[in-house]
């Protein structure tokens, strides 16, 4: 019998899967025009979602404003693959933190790097920003509020 179970079971190997990711430095996030706007961007914002940023993106995308170009809709809901790599950059760096809540906020270094950037940076077209900010805020705030009612709704979950 134990010869039968052993030509029966199946072998399982453990494969090491190697993935390069390319490392970002300050120098590099200074210098890349893009990833400058998102954090102008977020600094209209003390806080402020995955979701809500992607969602505000989109629409400043819709409004003539192209930041990133490859967004997808998925049941409503605007994602880009080269938006999440550029906040995973700026969270590794140090600009960005995630709070309790799970939303995103300038830290002090980003803060630092945002009133640099502004002054010596040609290019990061403040009033076209502020002003399409500006309008779209109230619709991202209830964006901004689901997403906080679904994280209260999990977190009273968990603890029961």
């Amino acid at each position: 019998m134990s010869q039968k179970q052993s030509s029966t079971s199946t072998t399982k190997s453990k494969e090491l899967k190697i993935v390069t990711k390319y490392v970002a430095t300050l120098d590099d996030v200074k210098n890349d025009l893009r990833k400058l706007k998102v954090l102008y961007i977020i600094s209209f914002f003390n806080d402020i979602s995955e979701k809500a940023l992607q969602h505000l993106i989109y629409n400043m995308k819709e409004r003539g404003y192209q930041l990133y170009q490859d967004f997808m809709v998925i049941s409503g809901a605007p994602f880009s693959k080269a938006l999440k790599n550029d906040l995973t950059i700026l969270l590794y760096v140090g600009l960005l933190e995630t709070n309790v809540k799970k939303k995103l906020s300038l830290t002090s270094l980003g803060k630092e790097v945002i009133r640099e950037c502004l002054e010596k940076v040609p290019g990061i077209d403040k009033d076209s920003i502020s002003k399409l900010v500006s309008e779209l805020k109230p619709k991202i705030a209830l964006i901004d509020a689901e997403v906080e009612l679904a994280f209260r709704g999990a977190k009273r979950r968990r603890s029961k």
